[in-house]
């Protein structure tokens, strides 16, 4: 790491480890600053965000049952928070695997976005009780890295060795950065967590981008810090009341611009440049905010039209909705044993549907043949890119 590069100490600082002139250059993060003056760029951008982040909020409380839309949201955010990371996997891939009871369409990276699910769910519950404190964070990073290929990465424990970052050498002195060495995580953590939870005037988005950015420099765990400091940001939006469901799907943003995220997160690191990276995080929350409204909207509209259809036959077809729209994958086990059918009536609801244009065989997958179909209609509205609308100005 060149600490020359480093030239804002409001933010930290370049140093090496205490009485080791020839030891490796580090960040040292400053504490995270408790009032942040926004200048015009950055007040419109946080005013576009909280509108859109209301506006999907609201929604959130008009539509009859929310949780519908819960299941593909998280499975959405936990794909493309992975895809930063560097997993593969696609979304359709991911919903199979979650609607079969068998191995046969789970690779290993599939496994892995369905860690973040389940450390996404194991978050939302902590919260109810817990706040945002290093004992959930702990708890939520032994849930993602728990029996993966992370499980060697100590899963729920901070690191204890020095990391770095962007190193074509595998070497400290070559990275782009080096975060703080491990006898100083107590303190910044401290610090961190204080920030997160004491009430202040600073206004909710700008302080979900100021704790996503602290911690992302802190970088306290040898795996798993990207995709820990982005559920976080749900998280603190549910404790603060800003987001009932977990609806934003915000790494769909990142993922797409990649190199700027990590660029906007070195800026501030090197030359103080916090306006810039809240205008960006800002930017991603309205982006995806309008798209989770565009995307629900799409599919209440559909469910509506399912219903409507439904409520003219005799047979136990209505019942299927939910499940579809849950996951538009399915297979004749998991409505068997969703709507408690005999094999046979699972079976033949699924043929209706078939005939009805909602079902259409997928794949046919393992020794049995398993066979798996997708709700088309469904999937495309949940697969679909951001419409033209959630664009906005910024293209």
């Amino acid at each position: 790491m060149d600490p020359t590069e480093f030239q804002a100490p409001a933010f930290g600082n370049a140093t090496r480890r205490p009485g080791d002139p020839h030891g490796f250059w580090f960040f040292h993060p400053a504490p995270i600053p408790r009032e942040l003056p926004l200048d015009a760029a950055t007040i419109l951008a946080l005013s576009e965000a909280d509108a859109a982040l209301g506006h999907l909020e609201g929604l959130g409380h008009l539509i009859t049952d929310p949780q519908l839309l819960v299941g593909p949201y998280v499975s959405r955010e936990a794909l493309a928070s992975s895809r930063i990371e560097g997993t593969r996997a696609s979304l359709a891939e991911v919903l199979q695997a979650g609607a079969g009871d068998g191995e046969e369409s789970r690779t290993e990276d599939v496994a892995e976005v369905e860690r973040y699910i389940a450390a996404t769910y194991r978050g939302l519950d902590l919260i109810r009780t817990l706040p945002i404190t290093q004992r959930l964070v702990l708890d939520v990073h032994h849930v993602l890295l728990s029996g993966l290929r992370g499980q060697d990465r100590l899963p729920g424990q901070l690191r204890r060795g020095p990391v770095w970052v962007g190193s074509p050498t595998d070497s400290p002195d070559t990275a782009v950065y080096v975060p703080p060495i491990p006898e100083l995580l107590g303190d910044l953590l401290q610090d961190w967590e204080r920030f997160v939870n004491e009430p202040g005037r600073m206004p909710v988005l700008v302080r979900c981008a100021l704790m996503h950015y602290q911690f992302e420099t802190i970088h306290p765990f040898l795996d798993g810090n990207g995709r820990i400091g982005r559920l976080l940001i749900g998280l603190l939006l549910h404790q603060e009341g800003r987001l009932t469901h977990p609806l934003l799907y915000l790494s769909g943003y990142l993922e797409s611009r990649r190199r700027e995220y990590y660029e906007r997160l070195q800026a501030v690191r090197e030359r103080g440049e916090i306006q810039q990276w809240v205008q960006f995080f800002l930017t991603a929350v309205r982006r995806q905010a309008t798209d989770g409204v565009d995307r629900a909207t799409a599919l209440v509209r559909l469910r509506e039209r399912y219903l409507a259809e439904a409520a003219r036959a005799r047979s136990r077809i209505g019942e299927l909705i939910k499940l579809l729209f849950a996951n538009p994958f399915v297979t004749v086990k998991r409505v068997e044993a969703d709507l408690t059918l005999t094999n046979q009536g699972a079976r033949n609801l699924i043929r209706d549907a078939e005939a009805r244009g909602w079902l259409q065989v997928f794949d046919v997958v393992g020794r049995g043949g398993r066979t798996y179909w997708v709700a088309r209609d469904v999937f495309d509205v949940i697969e679909a890119p951001p419409a033209c609308r959630a664009a906005g100005r910024d293209g």
